[in-house]
This record gives C-alpha cells, structure tokens and sequence, in this order.
C-alpha cells in the first residue's frame, strides 16, 4: 500500500476471529503490513486474498520456538485476542503470552501491545453506572483468568517500554449468527424476564475502530471499556428485532437460573452499565453505532443489499 496512518507498521494478530480480523483488516487499509493466526481455513483464506500472512497457531501446541521467533521478527505492534488458559495459573493464564516467553521469543520489539480482555472481570455491580476506576472482581473462571492476562501482559510492556492498551470488551454482535435478528428468525428465541436485568453490548465494528485508534495513538498503559451508549434489557433488543422484521415479540419467559446451563446462569448473575467516555475519548474514534437500534438496522440493510444483488 502507498499510503496510511499506519505505512510502516507490522502488526501480529494471535486470534483473528470474529471481530479481530475486521481489526486486521482495517489496519491493513491504513498501510500497515499485517500477519495473523487462525484456525478457522475459510477465514483464513479471506484473510489471505486480502493480503494478511496467515499462520496456524494452537495454544494446546504452540510451534516450534524459532518458528515463533521468525514470525515477530520486525513485528512492531501485537494484538492478542485469544481467551486465557482458566486451567493456568495467574501468571501463564494468557497462552499466547506463555508460549513466546517459553519459547524465549525476544518480546522487545513491539511497541504497542493490545490485549482484548472482557468486562465480566467487574462482576455483579448490582445494575449500577460504573467506569474503569471500578475496582475487578471478577466472579468466573473466566474472568479471573481475564485479570491474570493482563496482569502479565502489563508487567510485560512495562519490562520493555511498549504501549499497552487493555480492551475490556462487552457483548459483541454484528453480521451473520451473532444478533438478535438471527435469535428471532431462528423461531427459538424467548425472551427472559428479570426485572432490572441490563447487558451492554458494541458491535463488532466499532470494536475493530477502537482497536485501529488506539493502535494509531499509542499512549502509555491505558484501560479502556468497550461497550455501546445504551445498556439495554434482552427483551428490549429482541421486541426491537422482531418489530424490523415484522414478526410477533417473542414469547416472555420468566427468570429461573435453575433451568440454565451453568454459564448461562452465571452470565445471567451479574448485572452493570458501563460507562464508555474513555472509549469515545481516544482519538480520531466515534461510534458508528451508539445503541442497538442503529446496528442492527445497519445488519438488515446490509443484508437486504446483499440478497437484491444475489437476485440481479
């Protein structure tokens, strides 16, 4: 590429998956060289017809140390979205960051270093406002997991003098499986009924914006919440879907965590809106979709758009 913010730059993605890999490739359009890891073969050929160096990498067997050494070589930026190890103790809970210091991988090169956590390391704040001054406490194997992650990842970028952005990440939707209009064409969707009840949610784009922002504008250690402006109950999401499809509200269900699987149940046990100034603070970022209502519409479109040129 001739031109871009970011002309220059090599970034190594460790999990391009649903929404890292819209990540990458927004990266990649602003003229940095990218290479990435999956497992998934279809992504990974999208990826590379689209110019991303793919790589095979499987935390349950990491390659070979100087494979891994030649991967970052000359690599200036990492981005690690694989989930941690919740077998792991603290210090080894990121496999990614396990693996490169187990294989003594020279880990000074980079000088921004993303990490895409979650904000269930919260846990339940009673339904209450709360930002990234909110001290962790995170209540799931996951989420301690989580916290263990981004501890090593900060002594690490503190060892080297990197740029460190945490990412805590609410509910992610977007195209394809991952929305409430795919919920409500399924004909299985219910709605639960817990008074008071909110999740928060961002779509999937808007995370890859935040992750292009803040790589464009490293600055220091920063911990920053991602998650959309409007904290909504499930049955508001589902009611708006069905409404743009022209279909009935879905049946309501009342709340028994007793009929849940034991994630779901969990899931269902913390209840927080996030404030999201920090996230809607880093430079050159806007939200392209600051509620539900304007993604999901934006996914119908798109999708109506897509089945008019199938038809022609």
């Amino acid at each position: 590429m001739s031109g871009g913010a970011l002309v220059g730059r090599h970034l190594f993605v460790f999990g391009a998956g649903y929404t890292a890999a819209r990540a990458a490739l927004r990266v990649r359009a602003a003229g940095a060289r990218v290479s990435a890891t999956t497992r998934d073969p279809v992504r990974a050929a999208d990826l590379a017809g689209q110019g991303v160096g793919v790589h095979l990498f499987d935390t349950g067997h990491p390659p070979a140390a100087d494979t891994l050494r030649d991967w970052l070589d000359g690599v200036t930026d990492l981005l690690v979205s694989i989930p941690p190890d919740t077998t792991a103790p603290p210090e080894a809970a990121c496999p990614v960051l396990a693996a490169l210091i187990g294989a003594g991988v020279d880990l000074s090169g980079p000088g921004w270093i993303g990490y895409l956590s979650s904000t269930g390391v919260y846990g339940d704040c009673g339904g209450a406002w709360i930002d990234e001054t909110r001290a962790p406490a995170p209540a799931t194997a996951d989420a301690r997991a989580r916290i263990g992650a981004e501890i090593g990842w900060r002594a690490l970028a503190g060892r080297h003098g990197a740029a460190l952005d945490i990412l805590r990440i609410a509910g992610i939707y977007g195209p394809g499986t991952r929305n409430a209009l795919a919920q409500m064409r399924s004909g299985r969707a219910q709605a639960l009924v817990k008074p008071g009840q909110v999740f928060n949610r961002i779509h999937a784009e808007d995370v890859a914006g935040a992750i292009l922002a803040a790589m464009t504008h490293p600055q220091g250690e920063r911990l920053t919440n991602l998650s959309d402006d409007l904290p909504s109950a499930p049955t508001e999401v589902l009611d708006h879907a069905a409404q743009l499809l022209g279909l009935p509200p879905p049946p309501r269900v009342a709340f028994d965590p007793a009929s849940l699987p034991p994630g779901a149940a969990a899931f269902w046990a913390e209840n927080r809106r996030l404030r999201n100034d920090r996230l809607k603070a880093l430079p050159g970022f806007a939200l392209a979709f600051p509620t539900y209502r304007e993604g999901l519409a934006a996914i119908l479109d798109a999708e109506t758009s897509a089945e008019m040129a199938d038809a022609l």
